[in-house]
Protein backbone atom coordinates (compact mmCIF):
# COMPACT_ATOMS: atom_id res chain seq x y z
CA UNK A 1 0.00 0.00 0.00
CA UNK A 2 1.44 3.27 -1.36
CA UNK A 3 1.02 6.20 1.16
CA UNK A 4 0.49 9.43 -1.01
CA UNK A 5 2.47 12.69 0.12
CA UNK A 6 -0.88 14.46 1.04
CA UNK A 7 -1.54 11.81 3.73
CA UNK A 8 1.97 11.88 4.96
CA UNK A 9 2.26 15.79 5.19
CA UNK A 10 -1.52 15.43 7.69
CA UNK A 11 -0.07 13.23 9.68
CA UNK A 12 3.22 14.61 10.31
CA UNK A 13 1.50 17.60 10.94
CA UNK A 14 -0.81 16.07 13.34
CA UNK A 15 2.27 14.87 15.08
CA UNK A 16 3.92 18.17 15.44
CA UNK A 17 0.76 19.81 16.69
CA UNK A 18 0.48 17.05 19.59
CA UNK A 19 4.11 17.88 20.15
CA UNK A 20 4.02 21.29 20.52
CA UNK A 21 0.77 21.65 22.51
CA UNK A 22 2.98 21.55 25.56
CA UNK A 23 5.19 24.27 24.54
CA UNK A 24 2.51 26.40 24.48
CA UNK A 25 1.96 26.43 27.78
CA UNK A 26 4.70 28.32 28.64
CA UNK A 27 5.86 29.04 32.36
CA UNK A 28 4.31 32.70 32.36
CA UNK A 29 1.40 31.67 30.70
CA UNK A 30 0.84 29.18 33.53
CA UNK A 31 2.03 31.95 36.24
CA UNK A 32 -0.61 34.16 34.55
CA UNK A 33 -3.41 31.31 34.95
CA UNK A 34 -2.40 30.75 38.86
CA UNK A 35 -2.49 34.52 39.61
CA UNK A 36 -6.17 34.79 37.90
CA UNK A 37 -6.71 31.67 39.58
CA UNK A 38 -5.46 33.54 42.80
CA UNK A 39 -7.77 35.99 42.70
CA UNK A 40 -10.73 34.26 41.97
CA UNK A 41 -10.92 32.58 45.09
CA UNK A 42 -10.65 35.62 46.96
CA UNK A 43 -13.16 36.99 45.54
CA UNK A 44 -15.32 34.07 45.83
CA UNK A 45 -14.39 33.82 48.96
CA UNK A 46 -13.26 30.26 48.67
CA UNK A 47 -11.02 29.39 50.91
CA UNK A 48 -10.22 25.48 49.94
CA UNK A 49 -9.08 27.18 46.76
CA UNK A 50 -6.93 29.54 48.22
CA UNK A 51 -5.60 27.19 50.29
CA UNK A 52 -4.81 25.20 47.33
CA UNK A 53 -2.91 28.23 45.44
CA UNK A 54 -0.71 28.90 48.78
CA UNK A 55 2.82 27.18 49.40
CA UNK A 56 2.60 25.03 51.91
CA UNK A 57 6.30 26.01 52.72
CA UNK A 58 7.13 26.99 56.45
CA UNK A 59 9.02 30.07 54.06
CA UNK A 60 5.91 31.22 53.13
CA UNK A 61 5.60 34.67 54.12
CA UNK A 62 2.85 37.39 53.47
CA UNK A 63 2.95 41.22 54.47
CA UNK A 64 -0.45 43.41 55.19
CA UNK A 65 -0.69 46.79 56.42
CA UNK A 66 2.46 45.78 59.31
CA UNK A 67 1.24 42.65 59.77
CA UNK A 68 3.36 39.38 59.21
CA UNK A 69 1.77 36.31 58.46
CA UNK A 70 3.66 33.03 58.12
CA UNK A 71 2.50 29.57 56.92
CA UNK A 72 -0.27 28.97 55.04
CA UNK A 73 -2.46 27.90 57.60
CA UNK A 74 -2.28 31.50 59.54
CA UNK A 75 -2.58 33.21 56.07
CA UNK A 76 -5.94 30.73 55.41
CA UNK A 77 -7.02 32.00 59.19
CA UNK A 78 -6.39 35.44 57.99
CA UNK A 79 -8.18 35.28 54.70
CA UNK A 80 -11.21 33.89 56.78
CA UNK A 81 -11.74 37.34 58.39
CA UNK A 82 -11.34 39.26 55.78
CA UNK A 83 -13.69 37.11 54.03
CA UNK A 84 -16.00 37.84 56.94
CA UNK A 85 -16.57 41.19 55.32
CA UNK A 86 -16.37 42.75 51.69
CA UNK A 87 -12.70 41.50 50.05
CA UNK A 88 -12.72 42.07 46.43
CA UNK A 89 -9.29 42.32 44.47
CA UNK A 90 -9.68 43.84 40.85
CA UNK A 91 -6.46 43.62 39.38
CA UNK A 92 -5.24 46.14 36.09
CA UNK A 93 -4.15 43.34 34.32
CA UNK A 94 -2.25 45.46 31.80
CA UNK A 95 0.03 46.16 34.23
CA UNK A 96 0.70 42.36 35.10
CA UNK A 97 4.72 42.00 34.78
CA UNK A 98 6.09 38.62 35.77
CA UNK A 99 9.60 38.01 35.80
CA UNK A 100 11.33 34.36 35.97
CA UNK A 101 14.05 33.98 38.85
CA UNK A 102 14.62 30.50 37.87
CA UNK A 103 12.69 27.87 36.04
CA UNK A 104 10.77 26.77 39.10
CA UNK A 105 10.52 30.50 40.81
CA UNK A 106 8.73 33.94 39.81
CA UNK A 107 8.17 36.99 40.79
CA UNK A 108 4.88 39.16 39.62
CA UNK A 109 4.17 42.72 40.40
CA UNK A 110 0.32 44.17 39.69
CA UNK A 111 -1.29 47.32 40.36
CA UNK A 112 -5.05 46.37 41.87
CA UNK A 113 -7.87 48.05 43.24
CA UNK A 114 -8.19 46.07 46.88
CA UNK A 115 -11.96 46.92 47.89
CA UNK A 116 -12.31 46.37 52.01
CA UNK A 117 -14.83 46.81 54.21
CA UNK A 118 -17.89 45.80 57.02
CA UNK A 119 -20.39 43.35 54.85
CA UNK A 120 -23.16 44.42 53.29
CA UNK A 121 -21.64 48.41 53.19
CA UNK A 122 -20.43 50.16 50.39
CA UNK A 123 -16.33 49.23 50.39
CA UNK A 124 -13.52 51.66 50.45
CA UNK A 125 -11.46 51.17 47.85
CA UNK A 126 -7.90 51.84 47.54
CA UNK A 127 -5.06 51.27 44.82
CA UNK A 128 -2.20 48.53 45.58
CA UNK A 129 0.86 46.95 44.17
CA UNK A 130 1.22 43.52 44.68
CA UNK A 131 4.60 41.82 44.68
CA UNK A 132 4.76 37.47 44.68
CA UNK A 133 6.81 35.02 44.63
CA UNK A 134 5.48 32.04 43.02
CA UNK A 135 7.46 28.61 43.05
CA UNK A 136 6.87 25.64 40.59
CA UNK A 137 5.45 22.34 42.52
CA UNK A 138 4.85 19.25 41.21
CA UNK A 139 1.12 20.22 41.60
CA UNK A 140 1.72 23.57 39.82
CA UNK A 141 2.55 27.16 40.30
CA UNK A 142 2.37 28.18 44.26
CA UNK A 143 2.32 31.51 45.48
CA UNK A 144 5.08 31.62 48.53
CA UNK A 145 5.09 35.55 49.46
CA UNK A 146 3.03 38.34 49.17
CA UNK A 147 4.36 41.42 49.92
CA UNK A 148 3.05 45.01 49.46
CA UNK A 149 4.39 47.07 46.15
CA UNK A 150 6.04 50.74 47.08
Amino acid sequence: MRLRPAKIIVALACVALLAMSTAFATPKGEIRAAFSKFVAAQNAHDLKALGELLSDSPNFLWITRGNVVRGRDAALKRYAGLFESTWRLAPDWSTLEIMMLDVSTAQIFVRMVISSGPLGQPAPSGPALVNQILVKTSTGWRVLSILPGS
